[in-house]
């Protein structure tokens, strides 16, 4: 079963080992950005935590920014309207010519978190779906003795990978994975899905640089945003798929 996942809000962690908190290089990033046609970042302020590059939003609580810490750069959009094609692209270049800058040799580690919202195609209540047909409660819930707002599942899944010698391994297969599918409370026809994707050690510019396991180059922190939205389409969804069927459908299949 198809669906069309609406994905509400990107972010990714890129831990380092620490750098201080001298905001000059952020400023001289800011000013190269600034001279492109199209700006991936309009502003540059420093705050308490470290300097930050954002943009203007007209939606209320919407953010677009990236924030560099002395440990680890975090990378938001929400509700920005930013595509994740676009978003991970954006990743890589800026965390590349950032670590240049602020000489970062080796990103430990990258966290990729996408939010989306799906909509089953038979029920129009997520909290029944989820309770009834996904966690088979049923009536099983009725001692609790109150009306259920909020029904979820929460699974986190380990790599399954080949050694990263193994050039046919996919970015996906290296990852951890933590999977959040609740009801949303704000429209309960919605189902929210929240995927964490956790990566391992990614150098700056050369392997060498380093451990021996550490992937290499900026291009790798694209990659690994494209890959965590390919589980969401890839494995997410048929998972949800196999629940969202008719009642003589899922008989048949009995």
């Amino acid at each position: 079963m198809d669906y069309q996942p609406r994905t509400i809000n990107l972010v990714v962690e890129l831990l380092h080992p620490p750098v201080g908190n001298d905001p000059r290089p952020v400023q001289r990033l800011h000013n190269e950005l600034f001279a492109e046609p199209a700006p991936a970042y309009a502003g540059f302020h420093v705050t308490q935590l470290g300097p930050v590059l954002s943009n203007p939003m007209a939606l209320p609580g919407a953010v677009s920014q990236v924030a560099f810490l002395p440990d680890r750069g975090q990378f938001r959009e929400e509700r920005s309207g930013l595509t994740h094609e676009d978003f991970a692209e954006r990743v890589r270049r800026v965390a590349g010519r950032s670590a240049e800058l602020r000489h970062v040799p080796l990103f430990v580690g990258q966290t990729v978190v996408i939010h989306s919202l799906v909509n089953p195609r038979t029920s129009q209540d997520t909290r029944v779906f989820l309770r009834d047909r996904v966690l088979g409660l049923g009536e099983a819930v009725e001692p609790l003795g109150h009306p259920l707002d909020l029904v979820g599942l929460r699974l986190n899944m380990r790599p399954n990978a080949a050694p990263l010698g193994d050039e046919g391994g996919r970015a996906e297969d290296r990852a951890s994975f933590a999977l959040r599918i609740e009801s949303w409370a704000q429209d309960a026809r919605s189902l929210f899905i929240e995927l964490a994707g956790n990566f391992g050690p990614i150098a700056v510019a050369d392997a060498a640089q380093g451990p021996p396991q550490a992937l290499s180059g900026p291009t790798a922190l694209e990659g690994n945003v494209l890959a965590t939205y390919r589980y969401l389409e890839r494995n997410v969804l048929p998972f949800l798929a196999r629940f969202d069927r008719r009642a003589d459908d899922r008989r048949a299949d009995g």
